[in-house]
């Protein structure tokens, strides 16, 4: 059995209303975490930089705005479901991206098809996710103080 599902997506990077620039962005789907997806921007200049979230929220996020905290997404029509609106934010930071919505969904398509939606449970070790969790958490706060 495959253990990932990945795919390269072109996104906008909408830096304001007059600029934007379009980025590759990776998505990751992986076994070992079957509630997460992961997205890694490829931003110029910049190290890439991965944010991992629900993937129900990303199933979700393509038909209706959805999100709570540091994710939100939204469709850029109701009408017309082919765009999303993908907002990242940390603190005061935040990130707005704009994607295509058919290779999102050709995206969740394949991660269906390895780890069917509502199938997740049976592959979460959610003790050793917490635990490693924890551990990067307290790593980093160490780092920082």
């Amino acid at each position: 059995m495959r253990e990932s599902v990945q795919a390269e997506v072109m996104m906008s990077f909408l830096v304001s209303e007059e600029l934007s620039f379009r980025i590759p962005v990776e998505l990751r789907y992986e076994t070992s975490d079957p509630y997460a997806v992961r997205l890694t921007f490829h931003l110029p200049g910049d190290a890439p930089v991965t944010w991992a979230f629900g993937r129900e929220l990303l199933i979700d996020g393509v038909g209706r705005p959805c999100g709570e905290g540091d994710v939100h997404i939204a469709p850029t029509d109701s009408e017309m479901l082919g765009e999303v609106l993908i907002r990242l934010q940390v603190g005061s930071d935040q990130a707005l991206f704009r994607s295509s919505v058919p290779p999102l969904v050709a995206f969740l398509d394949r991660t269906d098809k390895l780890v069917p939606l509502g199938q997740e449970g049976a592959l979460a070790d959610f003790d050793a996710h917490l635990e490693e969790a924890l551990d990067r958490i307290l790593a980093e706060e160490q780092s920082a103080g």
